[in-house]
């Protein structure tokens, strides 16, 4: 397994290269525009879930512990928590985003049958993953509805609404806009919240932000060796950022609203990498100084956690029903919602039973990527090096986000 993702990470760094090489300056439209910062609030909120919000304080010990994982000494905690959840990593998804908005429509590798009930089968299976996160960390985060370890009927109960919720908010695409910018500015809202709490508190501690803040350069000087896998956990993390990519590029590139192709890469790069970058430094300043975030600021991180899962389940829930014609104008809304509320809760508690797991998942995006390079070279490539521009029938519209369904 180690094997094939590393040969997955150089392969779509190499096509990265390529695309700006070749097509660094074309303009990206979708087929439902939307303007730049709804593009980034997009984005963020769907690639994103409840992982960016809970993990960190639970790994950051972990990374510290250089003498049960000695592979971490060459950085701190902090720039390795970056490095598994920022910058770099967020090529993945442009690389997808450039192939679905520019090169799919002319090739239609995704429409082959046995290429779309793959692609479907893993974006079903991370909608799932998604939901299973957020059921195994509510206890640590809610302990007072439990003892802390044990997850109880109460966190199953979350969970459904979760589901429940998304797949309703997934019946029209109108829902998308409004989730993804709410869900960025509660997100925002959330990082003062906490950074006021740690840093306020005491005047003479303000300056302690920028100093834990800096910390993250270490990042920066050591970006080879994020890289290629560091560690069976790297690895899940690699697998897990490769399982999202296809579905988030081709869920995103229909609202690319103009930006040049390296602007693109920029953006999304990053524009979702600062947030990230402060958040993950308040927390870290919690777990540094061991400051207590039970109560209010577990809540807190508990509802912005559940939006974000809302917000990705949405997006995926409309990906694949979209993929396999499951939509609610073939079947209705009772019958849609129903179904897909069954099929999320199955498949949940299925990675719950250690049944299914994330790895595989990626293992089969990898794949899928693969397969599309070697089918343009096959049957395709005299096409795909004369694109020069985004489909003709995508124009810059503002208004379509309004009339879509």
């Amino acid at each position: 397994m180690t094997t094939w993702l590393s040969i997955g990470i150089l392969f779509t760094f190499a096509a990265i290269a390529f695309v700006i090489y070749r097509w660094g300056n074309i303009k990206c439209i979708g087929v439902t525009p939307v303007r730049k910062f709804t593009f980034i609030a997009i984005l963020f909120t769907s690639g994103l879930d409840v992982g960016l919000i809970m993990f960190p304080l639970t790994e950051f010990a972990g990374y510290a512990d250089l003498a049960t994982s000695p592979e971490y000494g060459f950085s701190n905690p902090l720039a390795i928590e970056f490095g598994f959840w920022a910058f770099f990593i967020w090529a993945f998804y442009f690389l997808t985003c450039f192939y679905f908005c520019v090169i799919e429509p002319r090739v239609k590798f995704f429409e082959i049958p046995l290429i779309k009930f793959i692609n479907n089968l893993v974006i079903i299976g991370t909608c799932a993953f998604t939901a299973y996160l957020l059921l195994t960390n509510l206890p640590w985060y809610l302990p007072d509805l439990g003892d802390g370890e044990t997850i109880v009927g109460s966190f199953y109960l979350i969970v459904f609404l979760v589901i429940a919720a998304a797949v309703y908010s997934s019946t029209n695409i109108r829902y998308v806009r409004i989730l993804s910018l709410g869900s960025s500015w509660l997100f925002l809202g959330l990082i003062a919240i906490m950074w006021a709490g740690a840093f306020l508190s005491d005047n003479s501690s303000v300056g302690e932000f920028f100093t834990t803040f800096a910390l993250l350069g270490d990042y920066f000087t050591n970006l080879h060796n994020f890289i290629l896998p560091i560690n069976d956990y790297h690895e899940f993390y690699l697998f897990w950022w490769f399982a999202w990519s296809i579905m988030i590029g081709q869920f995103t590139a229909r609202f690319v609203g103009g930006m040049r192709t390296y602007q693109v890469l920029i953006a999304m790069m990053v524009f979702p990498s600062i947030p990230i970058a402060i958040w993950f430094t308040v927390l870290y300043y919690y777990s540094a100084n061991a400051i207590p975030t039970a109560g209010f600021y577990n809540l807190a991180m508990v509802i912005v956690g559940v939006t974000f899962v809302i917000n990705s389940l949405d997006s995926l829930v409309r990906l694949y029903t979209d993929n396999l014609n499951l939509t609610v104008q073939r079947f209705g809304k009772v019958r849609y919602i129903i179904g897909n509320i069954a099929l999320l809760s199955g498949l949940t508690l299925l990675f719950k039973l250690d049944f299914l797991q994330i790895q595989w998942v990626g293992a089969l995006a990898i794949g899928l990527i693969l397969g599309c390079f070697g089918y343009i070279l096959l049957s395709h490539f005299q096409k795909v090096v004369e694109i020069e521009r985004s489909p003709k029938a995508n124009k810059i519209d503002f208004t379509k986000i309004e009339l879509a369904n």
